[in-house]
């Protein structure tokens, strides 16, 4: 259709007539995004960047170098549009114009954008998909033969006859996130494995508030494992920055069958570095948490009964009272027992402290400062970090703690 068909203005000043034909053609042709960018920034007359949905920077026309810098950052002038096919997103649009364009013919190229995206990167969606889904089931069980393992994972590409693990990436935003956020976790995680883990596979799945990355990683060695891992937390340290990231890893399964196995054990380490806020963590690493694997493995209920008859109405108690409960029975027990070092932890007095293991006592029914107590209590706050239970945080509100800010003494 030409800008300056029947029942439209005419073009702005600075278009040129006959390059909305010009976009439809490059379309028609399959002349590529980069070609299709151009022929967009000369109908819009401005600088555009076309983005896809996982925020990667797919083309950029029309727009000096400091005009790129300003597209990118969706800085002052910069116009955003969703660009969607039926009800799904495909990407985005931004656009810095000397004037603003026509509507109608604004929407006509943000129509033949989001097709042309659509159209040229549904390959490489549906490649993902078909490799998410294998990771699941694999993870998940549902593929428990050798063979059909292995002859799946080279059809996407992966040589799992060597051996392979598994590394996990939980992200969660510090701040509010826009657009396809969980699928630009996605895309970078896959990026940031390229290079020391070739032939990885993945699949993401959501949380209440985070998004996770499982990854099968192909390896002759548990060095090569490692070092995918490594890699992974380094490179994403930059490029998610306004992330808290966790990053878990097994061990080397020498056989493809057992990779069920390592996929539980990259979730305990992902699980217990998350609580214990450290960045990553392997599997080897994870202490007397091991322990506790094949009762997370076989029959996670059980877990769930202890963390239930433990630690549970004391996190529930936190939750509705904004006490401390929880962090109190943590920082006790790290500091064996000794309720001044745990006041001096907690920046709390020492009063408010015996006030709170009390309370503990009263609603779970275990004394932490007997031997017994301890072990179950202990053994509770284990069960919550391996079955993945955030612990919950929130000022000391309790009687006699004035917030946690109470005056406190050295003495014991």
């Amino acid at each position: 259709m030409s800008a300056t068909a029947k029942g439209q203005r005419t073009p702005a000043k600075g278009q040129e007539p006959g390059t909305l034909d010009a976009l439809s053609e490059a379309v028609e042709a399959g002349a590529g995004l980069p070609a299709v960018a151009r022929a967009a920034a000369k109908v819009l007359d401005a600088g555009v960047a076309l983005i896809d949905r996982s925020s990667a920077v797919l083309a950029v026309a029309g727009a000096s170098s400091d005009q790129e810098a300003k597209l990118l950052s969706g800085g002052e002038g910069v116009t955003v549009v969703e660009l969607r096919v039926a009800d799904r997103a495909v990407g985005e649009l931004r656009y810095r114009a000397k004037a603003a364009p026509d509507p109608a013919i604004a929407r006509m190229v943000t129509t033949l954008l989001a097709l042309e995206l659509e159209r040229s990167r549904s390959p490489e969606w549906e490649s993902e998909e078909v490799a998410g889904a294998f990771v699941a089931a694999v993870l998940g069980r549902q593929v428990t033969d050798r063979g059909d393992i292995v002859a799946r994972a080279a059809e996407l590409g992966s040589d799992l006859e060597p051996g392979a693990g598994v590394v996990i990436l939980r992200a969660a935003p510090r701040a509010a996130q826009t657009g396809e956020w969980r699928a630009r976790v996605m895309t970078l995680a896959m990026r940031a494995l390229r290079s020391p883990a070739p032939g990885a596979l993945a699949t993401a799945a959501e949380a209440e508030a985070a998004t996770e990355v499982s990854a099968i990683i192909p390896a002759e060695d548990d060095a090569r494992l490692e070092r995918a891992a490594a890699g992974l937390a380094r490179e994403l340290a930059d490029s998610l920055s306004g992330f808290h990231l966790t990053i878990g890893r097994s061990r080397r399964a020498a056989d493809p069958v057992d990779l069920y196995r390592s996929g539980n054990e990259a979730r305990l380490a992902v699980n217990v570095g998350e609580a214990e806020g450290r960045a990553l963590l392997a599997f080897e690493d994870t202490g007397a948490y091991r322990l506790l694997l094949g009762a997370m493995s076989e029959d996670p209920r059980e877990l769930e009964r202890f963390y239930a008859e433990t630690i549970e109405p004391l996190a529930a108690y936190d939750d509705q009272y904004e006490t401390e409960l929880v962090a109190t029975i943590e920082a006790y027990l790290d500091n064996d027992g000794n309720v001044a070092a745990t006041a001096r932890q907690l920046f709390t007095h020492r009063h408010t402290i015996r006030y709170r293991l009390e309370r503990a006592r009263e609603l779970c029914g275990h004394d932490v400062s007997a031997t017994e107590g301890r072990e179950k209590l202990g053994l509770g706050l284990k069960a919550m970090r391996v079955l993945g239970i955030a612990s919950p945080r929130g000022p000391a509100m309790e009687p006699g703690a004035e917030a946690g800010k109470v005056p406190r003494s050295t003495e014991d």
